[in-house]
Protein backbone atom coordinates (compact mmCIF):
# COMPACT_ATOMS: atom_id res chain seq x y z
CA UNK A 1 0.00 0.00 0.00
CA UNK A 2 1.71 3.23 -0.95
CA UNK A 3 1.53 6.44 1.40
CA UNK A 4 -1.72 8.61 1.16
CA UNK A 5 -1.46 12.36 -0.19
CA UNK A 6 -4.60 14.59 -0.75
CA UNK A 7 -4.24 17.31 -2.41
CA UNK A 8 -6.66 19.66 -1.80
CA UNK A 9 -7.12 23.31 -4.54
CA UNK A 10 -8.07 26.36 -3.00
CA UNK A 11 -11.08 25.65 -4.49
CA UNK A 12 -12.28 22.74 -2.39
CA UNK A 13 -9.87 23.80 0.80
CA UNK A 14 -13.09 23.76 3.54
CA UNK A 15 -14.41 19.86 1.70
CA UNK A 16 -10.53 19.04 1.87
CA UNK A 17 -10.13 20.17 6.01
CA UNK A 18 -12.77 17.95 6.39
CA UNK A 19 -11.88 14.97 4.38
CA UNK A 20 -8.34 14.83 6.24
CA UNK A 21 -10.31 15.32 9.25
CA UNK A 22 -12.53 11.84 8.65
CA UNK A 23 -9.42 10.18 6.83
CA UNK A 24 -7.64 10.31 10.73
CA UNK A 25 -11.29 9.04 12.51
CA UNK A 26 -11.51 6.07 9.79
CA UNK A 27 -7.77 5.18 10.19
CA UNK A 28 -7.40 6.13 14.31
CA UNK A 29 -4.42 8.35 13.16
CA UNK A 30 -3.44 12.07 13.48
CA UNK A 31 -2.19 12.89 10.41
CA UNK A 32 -2.28 15.33 7.69
CA UNK A 33 -2.71 14.03 4.75
CA UNK A 34 -2.59 17.17 2.62
CA UNK A 35 0.46 18.13 0.48
CA UNK A 36 1.48 21.83 0.96
CA UNK A 37 0.92 23.76 -2.49
CA UNK A 38 1.29 26.99 -3.79
CA UNK A 39 -1.51 28.74 -6.99
CA UNK A 40 -0.14 31.82 -8.11
CA UNK A 41 -1.47 33.76 -10.82
CA UNK A 42 0.59 36.37 -13.29
CA UNK A 43 -0.40 39.71 -13.90
CA UNK A 44 -2.31 38.64 -17.05
CA UNK A 45 -4.35 36.08 -15.58
CA UNK A 46 -1.77 32.82 -16.38
CA UNK A 47 -1.50 30.61 -13.23
CA UNK A 48 1.18 28.28 -12.06
CA UNK A 49 0.84 25.84 -8.94
CA UNK A 50 3.92 24.71 -7.25
CA UNK A 51 3.91 21.28 -5.09
CA UNK A 52 5.67 22.09 -1.54
CA UNK A 53 6.16 18.44 -0.03
CA UNK A 54 6.91 15.72 -1.93
CA UNK A 55 5.00 13.19 -3.52
CA UNK A 56 7.50 10.51 -5.15
CA UNK A 57 6.07 7.48 -4.99
CA UNK A 58 2.82 8.30 -3.28
CA UNK A 59 -0.96 7.71 -4.32
CA UNK A 60 -1.95 10.78 -4.51
CA UNK A 61 -5.72 12.15 -4.80
CA UNK A 62 -6.15 15.72 -5.98
CA UNK A 63 -9.39 17.10 -4.60
CA UNK A 64 -10.66 20.30 -6.57
CA UNK A 65 -14.47 21.95 -6.90
CA UNK A 66 -15.01 23.59 -10.66
CA UNK A 67 -17.79 24.88 -9.40
CA UNK A 68 -16.57 27.24 -6.58
CA UNK A 69 -17.62 30.66 -7.86
CA UNK A 70 -16.03 32.62 -4.93
CA UNK A 71 -12.42 32.59 -5.87
CA UNK A 72 -10.83 35.91 -7.16
CA UNK A 73 -7.62 37.20 -8.49
CA UNK A 74 -6.32 40.19 -9.99
CA UNK A 75 -5.77 40.16 -14.01
CA UNK A 76 -4.71 43.26 -15.25
CA UNK A 77 -5.26 45.81 -11.93
CA UNK A 78 -8.93 44.21 -12.58
CA UNK A 79 -10.97 41.28 -9.91
CA UNK A 80 -11.29 38.34 -11.46
CA UNK A 81 -13.38 35.49 -10.66
CA UNK A 82 -12.13 32.06 -11.40
CA UNK A 83 -15.05 29.95 -13.45
CA UNK A 84 -15.11 26.00 -13.80
CA UNK A 85 -12.89 26.30 -16.80
CA UNK A 86 -9.95 28.18 -14.55
CA UNK A 87 -10.70 25.64 -11.83
CA UNK A 88 -10.54 22.73 -14.13
CA UNK A 89 -7.15 23.70 -16.18
CA UNK A 90 -5.65 24.49 -12.53
CA UNK A 91 -6.51 20.06 -11.81
CA UNK A 92 -4.52 19.75 -15.24
CA UNK A 93 -1.63 22.00 -13.15
CA UNK A 94 -1.68 19.80 -10.09
CA UNK A 95 -1.72 16.33 -12.00
CA UNK A 96 1.32 17.73 -14.51
CA UNK A 97 3.11 18.65 -11.70
CA UNK A 98 2.65 14.62 -10.11
CA UNK A 99 4.09 13.55 -13.15
CA UNK A 100 7.03 10.92 -13.07
CA UNK A 101 6.56 11.27 -8.76
CA UNK A 102 4.15 9.95 -8.18
CA UNK A 103 3.22 6.19 -7.69
CA UNK A 104 -0.62 6.74 -8.64
CA UNK A 105 -2.87 9.63 -9.51
CA UNK A 106 -6.11 9.98 -8.77
CA UNK A 107 -8.72 12.63 -9.80
CA UNK A 108 -11.38 13.87 -7.21
CA UNK A 109 -13.91 16.21 -8.95
CA UNK A 110 -17.19 15.94 -6.85
CA UNK A 111 -18.93 18.20 -9.78
CA UNK A 112 -17.90 16.66 -12.81
CA UNK A 113 -16.82 19.55 -15.60
CA UNK A 114 -19.05 19.96 -18.80
CA UNK A 115 -21.29 17.52 -17.25
CA UNK A 116 -24.13 18.89 -18.92
CA UNK A 117 -22.38 19.10 -22.34
CA UNK A 118 -22.18 15.24 -22.32
CA UNK A 119 -23.63 14.88 -26.12
CA UNK A 120 -23.27 16.13 -29.17
CA UNK A 121 -26.12 18.20 -31.50
CA UNK A 122 -25.19 18.89 -34.67
CA UNK A 123 -22.13 21.60 -34.69
CA UNK A 124 -21.64 21.85 -31.31
CA UNK A 125 -18.30 20.77 -28.78
CA UNK A 126 -18.12 17.58 -26.30
CA UNK A 127 -16.39 19.18 -23.85
CA UNK A 128 -17.01 16.77 -20.89
CA UNK A 129 -15.77 13.75 -23.01
CA UNK A 130 -12.52 15.68 -24.39
CA UNK A 131 -12.15 17.05 -20.45
CA UNK A 132 -12.53 13.10 -19.79
CA UNK A 133 -9.50 12.34 -22.16
CA UNK A 134 -7.27 15.30 -21.23
CA UNK A 135 -7.06 14.06 -17.76
CA UNK A 136 -6.51 10.23 -18.85
CA UNK A 137 -3.64 11.02 -21.49
CA UNK A 138 -2.16 13.18 -17.87
CA UNK A 139 -1.78 9.88 -16.82
CA UNK A 140 -4.52 10.00 -14.15
CA UNK A 141 -5.86 6.51 -13.05
CA UNK A 142 -8.86 7.09 -11.90
CA UNK A 143 -11.89 9.97 -11.57
CA UNK A 144 -14.11 9.79 -8.51
CA UNK A 145 -16.75 12.35 -9.31
CA UNK A 146 -20.43 12.70 -8.14
CA UNK A 147 -24.60 12.24 -9.39
CA UNK A 148 -22.93 13.07 -12.94
CA UNK A 149 -25.48 14.42 -15.30
CA UNK A 150 -25.07 11.76 -18.11
CA UNK A 151 -23.31 8.35 -16.24
CA UNK A 152 -23.11 7.17 -19.88
CA UNK A 153 -20.22 9.52 -20.50
CA UNK A 154 -17.51 7.18 -18.75
CA UNK A 155 -17.90 5.57 -22.67
CA UNK A 156 -15.62 7.92 -23.25
CA UNK A 157 -12.65 6.93 -21.55
CA UNK A 158 -12.88 3.02 -21.45
CA UNK A 159 -10.14 2.27 -19.95
CA UNK A 160 -9.74 5.06 -16.97
CA UNK A 161 -11.49 3.96 -13.41
CA UNK A 162 -14.42 6.34 -13.84
CA UNK A 163 -16.34 5.71 -10.07
CA UNK A 164 -19.74 7.75 -10.11
CA UNK A 165 -21.08 7.92 -6.59
CA UNK A 166 -24.48 9.11 -5.52
CA UNK A 167 -25.10 10.97 -2.23
CA UNK A 168 -28.64 10.09 -2.01
CA UNK A 169 -28.26 7.60 0.87
CA UNK A 170 -26.62 10.94 3.06
CA UNK A 171 -29.77 12.96 2.02
CA UNK A 172 -32.52 10.56 2.82
CA UNK A 173 -30.41 10.04 6.00
CA UNK A 174 -30.45 13.74 6.75
CA UNK A 175 -34.35 13.65 5.67
CA UNK A 176 -34.77 11.00 8.23
CA UNK A 177 -33.45 12.88 11.08
CA UNK A 178 -35.41 16.14 10.61
CA UNK A 179 -38.52 15.18 8.89
CA UNK A 180 -39.03 12.28 10.31
CA UNK A 181 -42.89 12.81 11.35
CA UNK A 182 -43.45 13.40 7.56
CA UNK A 183 -41.14 11.31 5.69
CA UNK A 184 -43.61 8.16 6.04
CA UNK A 185 -46.81 10.22 3.77
CA UNK A 186 -44.57 11.31 1.14
CA UNK A 187 -45.08 11.38 -2.67
CA UNK A 188 -42.28 11.38 -4.83
CA UNK A 189 -42.19 13.97 -7.43
CA UNK A 190 -39.41 13.96 -10.61
CA UNK A 191 -39.52 17.51 -11.96
CA UNK A 192 -38.45 16.31 -15.56
CA UNK A 193 -38.22 12.91 -16.84
CA UNK A 194 -34.12 12.91 -16.67
CA UNK A 195 -34.79 12.21 -12.96
CA UNK A 196 -37.02 9.62 -12.84
CA UNK A 197 -34.72 6.61 -11.91
CA UNK A 198 -33.62 8.96 -9.27
CA UNK A 199 -37.32 9.46 -8.12
CA UNK A 200 -37.80 5.79 -8.35
CA UNK A 201 -34.56 5.07 -6.17
CA UNK A 202 -36.41 7.16 -3.45
CA UNK A 203 -39.47 5.39 -3.86
CA UNK A 204 -38.20 2.32 -3.45
CA UNK A 205 -36.47 3.14 0.04
CA UNK A 206 -39.35 5.37 1.69
CA UNK A 207 -42.14 3.03 0.33
CA UNK A 208 -44.18 5.35 -1.12
CA UNK A 209 -45.62 6.30 -4.89
CA UNK A 210 -43.83 8.61 -7.47
CA UNK A 211 -45.30 11.04 -9.78
CA UNK A 212 -43.89 13.07 -12.60
CA UNK A 213 -43.52 16.34 -14.61
CA UNK A 214 -43.16 16.53 -18.22
CA UNK A 215 -41.38 19.95 -19.46
CA UNK A 216 -42.88 20.89 -22.68
CA UNK A 217 -40.31 23.42 -24.14
CA UNK A 218 -39.89 25.95 -27.16
CA UNK A 219 -37.48 24.40 -29.28
CA UNK A 220 -37.09 27.19 -31.94
CA UNK A 221 -35.59 29.70 -28.95
CA UNK A 222 -32.73 29.67 -26.91
CA UNK A 223 -32.54 31.60 -24.40
CA UNK A 224 -29.19 31.65 -21.69
CA UNK A 225 -27.93 28.43 -23.70
CA UNK A 226 -31.35 26.47 -23.70
CA UNK A 227 -34.52 26.23 -24.65
CA UNK A 228 -37.06 27.95 -23.06
CA UNK A 229 -40.00 25.65 -21.01
CA UNK A 230 -43.39 26.84 -21.71
CA UNK A 231 -45.68 24.15 -19.90
CA UNK A 232 -45.30 21.48 -17.41
CA UNK A 233 -47.69 18.40 -17.57
CA UNK A 234 -48.10 16.51 -14.30
CA UNK A 235 -48.08 12.72 -14.73
CA UNK A 236 -48.72 10.54 -11.65
CA UNK A 237 -51.02 10.31 -8.45
CA UNK A 238 -52.80 13.26 -6.90
CA UNK A 239 -50.52 15.06 -5.12
CA UNK A 240 -54.06 16.64 -2.81
CA UNK A 241 -53.12 16.43 1.17
CA UNK A 242 -49.47 14.89 0.68
CA UNK A 243 -45.86 15.49 1.41
CA UNK A 244 -44.18 16.18 -1.54
CA UNK A 245 -40.36 15.14 -2.28
CA UNK A 246 -38.92 16.53 -5.23
CA UNK A 247 -35.83 15.26 -6.29
CA UNK A 248 -32.95 15.92 -9.17
CA UNK A 249 -29.42 16.07 -9.46
CA UNK A 250 -28.82 19.76 -9.53
CA UNK A 251 -30.72 23.46 -8.55
CA UNK A 252 -29.40 25.77 -11.53
CA UNK A 253 -31.10 29.49 -11.60
CA UNK A 254 -34.13 27.58 -9.99
CA UNK A 255 -37.10 28.89 -12.17
CA UNK A 256 -38.51 25.15 -13.26
CA UNK A 257 -38.65 23.61 -9.44
CA UNK A 258 -40.09 27.01 -8.29
CA UNK A 259 -42.57 26.53 -10.96
CA UNK A 260 -43.29 22.64 -10.15
CA UNK A 261 -43.69 23.41 -6.28
CA UNK A 262 -46.10 26.49 -7.17
CA UNK A 263 -48.11 23.95 -9.19
CA UNK A 264 -48.04 21.08 -6.64
CA UNK A 265 -49.74 23.90 -4.14
CA UNK A 266 -52.01 24.63 -6.32
CA UNK A 267 -53.41 21.01 -6.73
CA UNK A 268 -53.55 21.09 -2.86
CA UNK A 269 -50.40 19.21 -1.54
CA UNK A 270 -49.03 19.71 2.32
CA UNK A 271 -45.15 20.23 2.92
CA UNK A 272 -42.91 20.20 -0.27
CA UNK A 273 -39.08 19.80 0.33
CA UNK A 274 -36.45 19.82 -2.62
CA UNK A 275 -33.73 17.13 -2.70
CA UNK A 276 -30.69 18.08 -4.90
CA UNK A 277 -27.15 17.19 -5.11
CA UNK A 278 -25.48 20.28 -6.42
CA UNK A 279 -27.36 23.81 -5.09
CA UNK A 280 -25.34 26.33 -7.96
CA UNK A 281 -28.01 29.02 -7.97
CA UNK A 282 -26.70 30.75 -10.70
CA UNK A 283 -29.30 33.75 -10.55
CA UNK A 284 -28.91 34.45 -6.58
CA UNK A 285 -32.07 33.39 -4.22
CA UNK A 286 -34.19 36.24 -4.08
CA UNK A 287 -36.81 33.82 -5.86
CA UNK A 288 -36.29 31.30 -3.24
CA UNK A 289 -36.60 33.47 -0.46
CA UNK A 290 -39.79 34.94 -1.82
CA UNK A 291 -41.22 31.30 -2.83
CA UNK A 292 -40.01 30.08 0.73
CA UNK A 293 -42.05 33.01 2.27
CA UNK A 294 -44.91 32.35 0.40
CA UNK A 295 -45.06 28.76 1.49
CA UNK A 296 -43.85 26.80 -1.86
CA UNK A 297 -41.38 24.81 -0.57
CA UNK A 298 -40.06 23.97 3.31
CA UNK A 299 -36.53 22.76 3.04
CA UNK A 300 -33.98 22.08 0.21
CA UNK A 301 -31.82 19.47 1.18
CA UNK A 302 -28.39 19.83 -0.61
CA UNK A 303 -25.03 18.38 -0.23
CA UNK A 304 -21.10 19.66 0.10
CA UNK A 305 -19.80 18.31 -2.76
CA UNK A 306 -19.45 21.46 -4.24
CA UNK A 307 -18.95 24.90 -3.05
CA UNK A 308 -22.65 27.15 -1.16
CA UNK A 309 -21.92 29.93 0.28
CA UNK A 310 -21.99 30.44 4.06
CA UNK A 311 -24.85 32.94 3.70
CA UNK A 312 -26.98 30.21 2.14
CA UNK A 313 -26.38 27.50 3.93
CA UNK A 314 -27.35 29.96 7.49
CA UNK A 315 -31.30 30.30 5.84
CA UNK A 316 -34.21 28.95 7.66
CA UNK A 317 -34.65 26.82 4.31
CA UNK A 318 -31.43 25.36 3.35
CA UNK A 319 -30.10 22.44 4.93
CA UNK A 320 -26.36 21.08 4.13
CA UNK A 321 -26.10 17.59 4.24
CA UNK A 322 -22.26 16.66 4.69
CA UNK A 323 -20.73 14.23 2.34
CA UNK A 324 -17.20 14.70 3.41
CA UNK A 325 -16.95 11.19 5.51
CA UNK A 326 -18.29 9.43 2.25
CA UNK A 327 -15.30 11.20 -0.14
CA UNK A 328 -12.95 10.30 2.91
CA UNK A 329 -13.97 6.35 3.01
CA UNK A 330 -13.60 6.01 -0.94
CA UNK A 331 -10.17 7.64 -0.60
CA UNK A 332 -9.43 5.04 2.24
CA UNK A 333 -10.88 2.09 0.65
CA UNK A 334 -9.03 2.65 -2.63
CA UNK A 335 -5.91 3.54 -1.15
CA UNK A 336 -5.99 0.08 0.46
CA UNK A 337 -7.49 -1.64 -2.43
CA UNK A 338 -10.85 -2.34 -0.48
CA UNK A 339 -13.90 -2.54 -2.53
CA UNK A 340 -16.02 0.08 -2.93
CA UNK A 341 -19.18 -1.55 -3.85
CA UNK A 342 -20.41 -0.92 0.04
CA UNK A 343 -20.74 2.79 -0.87
CA UNK A 344 -22.55 2.97 -4.07
CA UNK A 345 -25.80 4.61 -2.63
CA UNK A 346 -25.22 2.08 0.71
CA UNK A 347 -28.71 0.52 0.27
CA UNK A 348 -29.06 -1.39 2.85
CA UNK A 349 -28.47 0.68 5.93
CA UNK A 350 -30.83 3.23 4.64
CA UNK A 351 -33.48 0.86 4.07
CA UNK A 352 -33.01 -0.51 7.42
CA UNK A 353 -33.06 2.80 8.74
CA UNK A 354 -36.55 3.88 7.00
CA UNK A 355 -37.87 0.40 8.07
CA UNK A 356 -37.81 0.89 11.12
CA UNK A 357 -39.60 4.09 11.35
CA UNK A 358 -42.40 2.86 9.13
CA UNK A 359 -42.94 -0.23 11.59
CA UNK A 360 -42.52 2.11 14.61
CA UNK A 361 -45.60 4.47 13.19
CA UNK A 362 -47.98 1.15 13.26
Amino acid sequence: MADLKLIVLDSAEDLGLDVNRYLNAIRDTDTDYRVKTKESRFSNGEGKIELLDSVRDSDVYILGDIGNYDKEYKMHDRIHYMSPDEHFQDMKRVIAATSGHAQRVNLVMPLLYESRQDKRKGRESLDCAVALQEVERLGIKSLITFDAHAPSIANAVPTLSFENFYPTSRIIQSLYENEHEDISDMLIIAPDFGAMDRARYYSEMIGCDVGCFYKRRDYEKVVDGKNPIVEHLYLGPDVKGKNILIVDDMISSGASVLDVCDMLKERGSKKVFICTTFALFTEGTKMFENAYNQGLFDTIYSTNVSYVPQNIKDQPWFNSVDCSEMIADIINRLNKGESIEPLHRNKCEVYKKLRLLKDSKK
